[in-house]
């Protein structure tokens, strides 16, 4: 009778114990895991032009859009170009006509001297003596010209970086050896579906390998 008594209490003890067990059973796990395998039906790397970001810079920095030719990148050079001519433009622009109005302002202070080749469009400034206003159109051309030359070498120095990058940038591995693809898959561990990370990189010269990573 004692035994039989003992027995029932131990079940009645290890029955939550099993309970609890199958229960955390059940639960899928999150932790993602990786598996490797080696793919050997992956095409082969191809091996193409190598381009040194040094030299496409070099380039670029003593021609505007050298840089770019030597990276085969054609249509960014009338890029490059327009915005150096704009700039280089503007900079003649303001120069010419910071000219005119000091010449136009010397007109009207020097009253000893002779200035007949005015401009027309500043004549009658000089007409009226408006010194102020001649002074003020003056040092307005003269704050354009600093800033359209420094308007000029800021797109000249991207001209560089851009040559410089963009040659970088051919050399990154962007061919079917090195793809990133997110695959639903089941998950042997829990028995349920879920999405898995699927990253393909070259691990050598023959056998590029699958990396795959399941939630």
């Amino acid at each position: 009778m004692r035994n039989k008594v003992f027995h029932v209490f131990c079940c009645v003890l290890l029955a939550p114990l099993f309970s609890i067990a199958q229960v955390t059973d059940s639960f899928p796990t999150t932790k993602p895991r990786i598996l490797v395998q080696d793919s050997t039906k992956l095409a082969p790397k191809k091996k193409g032009r190598v381009y040194d970001p040094g030299k496409a810079a070099i380039r670029s920095a003593i021609v505007p859009g050298l840089g770019q030719i030597y990276n085969r990148k054609y249509w960014k050079v009338p890029i490059v170009y327009g915005a150096l001519g704009t700039t280089a433009g503007i900079f003649i622009f303001n120069l010419q006509w910071y000219r005119r109005t000091r010449y136009a302002y010397k007109a009207v202070v020097d009253t000893a001297g002779e200035y007949p080749n005015v401009h027309p469009d500043l004549q009658f400034l000089v007409n009226r003596g408006d010194a102020q206003n001649l002074s003020y159109l003056r040092d307005q051309y003269r704050r354009d010209i600093d800033y359209s030359a420094v308007f000029f070498i800021i797109f000249w120095g991207l001209n560089v970086v851009d040559a410089a990058v963009d040659a970088h940038l051919k050399g990154f591995d962007v061919s079917p050896d090195l793809t990133l693809h997110v695959r639903p898959t089941l998950s042997q561990m829990a028995f349920a579906n879920g999405p898995a990370l699927s990253f393909v990189f070259d691990i050598g010269k023959k056998k590029p390998a699958l990396v795959k990573a399941v939630f």
